[in-house]
């Protein structure tokens, strides 16, 4: 498995530091650089990687390491330097290696290692005959089994997040045609952006069970290795089979709401981004976001001038972002800005969590709706309500779907269909008009989030409004 070390240290690591670390292979190893000097690679006599450690960010988001991490006695808080080391998977003293250059990075800076037993200042020379392993077939240093289909990311950590690693294996991999598939044990749980991000097909989260083999970790279809990719295992009937170890969990009464929602803005020099998420989050929990940043862990304070000024840098190609909440109340978003003929559009998902004993605010959704369509450039918005953990992580087995709450169609979507079409389905559903009388908005309440039959009337609902 690979051996992921970071280094928390309350001063920056300056490049004297780092090559002191990269030392813990003795004189002679040697460094190397990939990604124009944004990562550094301690390898072997003949070249071959076996740390890469990534430039060190500095975390400016209360809460962020707890959050990646889980707690700890000596896990610091903001604001702190982030160094993260990743071993090869192919050599035996990879992780010893990465352990040793954090706990140098620690001994000289401060701070704390994570996980604290990879700690230790050993020299650590090498025994393994490199000239025996593979040259790895990717430069990624995420990526540690690269064929013409997959690039496959082995991960042990308990948290799998949306490094920069991951972030920069998936954009090269789309680009390359390949599927990416992350490989870890069960007890190994996913954030919601990685989870978003290995939706698309045929992208994978492979889970290596001891007792159970491979299945897949978000839909429990057990899976093999055939061709140079995990597939589906088919029986003689040609049908997929589930794995017994992805059953449902116990019911907690631990909540999710999600609210999906599109805006679109016309494209001119005065458009400031992320306002649209601003007013949910505040809406919804008192307060804006903390943090934003294009990968985990968000280091950034929230600002929308500086996402707005990312994405005009990106333009036109698409800018994809996180934002988390403050460490009181768990809630994270992505959002994905795009150019199109018709402006620029902003796509965004913001998942908040509630415990037991906590309600979520479902009688702001309606105001929230209007504040969105006459403030914000709404085209469409869905909320849903789904039985899941509070701390918005992902584990390895079934959980069951959300379930509508309400849908709302922005004034130039209702303009678009046909306002006596918008206002009149054919179910027992009146929807409230929001905003100007002449082209409103239109909300749609679908049911409280505990009935799976809003599905259907949702289902029913889109179909009449597409059928202008």
């Amino acid at each position: 498995m690979t051996k992921d070390v970071i280094a928390l240290t309350p001063k920056m690591p300056d490049l004297r530091t780092l090559l002191a670390g990269l030392y813990a292979g003795g004189p002679d190893l040697g460094v190397s650089t990939l990604a124009d000097g944004a990562v550094i690679q301690l390898c072997a006599p003949d070249g071959r990687p076996l740390v890469s450690v990534e430039a060190p960010i500095l975390i400016q988001v209360p809460g962020e390491t707890t959050r990646l991490l889980g707690p700890g006695p000596d896990l610091p808080d903001s604001p702190v330097w982030w160094t993260e080391a990743r071993a090869s998977t192919a050599v035996a003293e990879g992780g010893r290696l990465a352990g040793s250059f954090a706990g140098r990075l620690t001994t000289v800076l401060g701070g704390s290692v994570w996980p604290p037993e990879a700690a230790s200042t050993d020299v650590v020379p090498l025994t393994t005959d490199v000239s025996a392993v593979p040259v790895p077939a990717a430069s990624a240093p995420a990526v540690d089994v690269l064929t013409t289909k997959t690039a496959v990311v082995i991960q042990d950590r308990p948290l799998v997040t949306m490094t920069s690693w991951l972030t920069d294996a998936l954009r090269a991999a789309t680009a390359d045609d390949r599927a990416v598939q992350i490989v870890t044990p069960p007890t190994t749980r996913l954030t919601l952006p990685t989870r978003t991000a290995l939706q698309g097909h045929p992208n994978r989260w492979v889970i290596q069970d001891p007792d159970h083999g491979f299945y897949d970790g978000l839909s429990g279809a057990v899976l093999h290795w055939q061709g140079g990719t995990f597939t589906p295992a088919l029986d003689e009937n040609g049908a997929a089979s589930v794995a017994k170890a992805f059953t449902p969990t116990s019911d907690t009464g631990e909540r999710q709401l999600i609210v999906s929602l599109r805006t679109r803005h016309p494209a001119d020099e005065d458009l400031v981004l992320g306002r649209a998420l601003e007013t949910t989050w505040h809406t919804l929990t008192g307060a804006p976001p903390a943090g934003w940043s294009t990968a985990e862990p968000i280091n950034l304070p929230w600002s929308t001038r500086q996402l707005t000024d990312l994405a005009r840098t990106r333009a036109p190609q698409p800018t994809w972002l996180i934002a988390v909440g403050h460490p009181d109340h768990p809630a994270i978003a992505t959002l994905r800005v795009t150019r199109t003929p018709a402006g620029v559009e902003e796509d965004i998902t913001l998942t908040l969590g509630y415990a037991k004993d906590e309600t979520p605010p479902l009688d702001t959704i309606e105001p929230l709706a209007k504040a969105l369509a006459t403030e914000h450039g709404l085209t469409t918005m869905l909320t849903s309500l789904r039985t899941a953990r509070r701390d918005l992580t992902i584990p390895p087995h079934f959980e069951t779907p959300p379930i509508p709450v309400t849908f709302t169609l922005g004034s130039d979507a209702v303009r678009a269909i046909g306002l006596d079409q918008a206002r009149r389905p054919p179910l027992d559903l009146t929807p409230t008009q929001l905003g100007h009388a002449t082209e409103p908005a239109l909300h749609y309440l679908l049911g409280n989030g505990t009935d799976p039959h809003a599905w259907n009337t949702l289902q029913r609902l889109t179909k009449h409004l597409k059928r202008v």
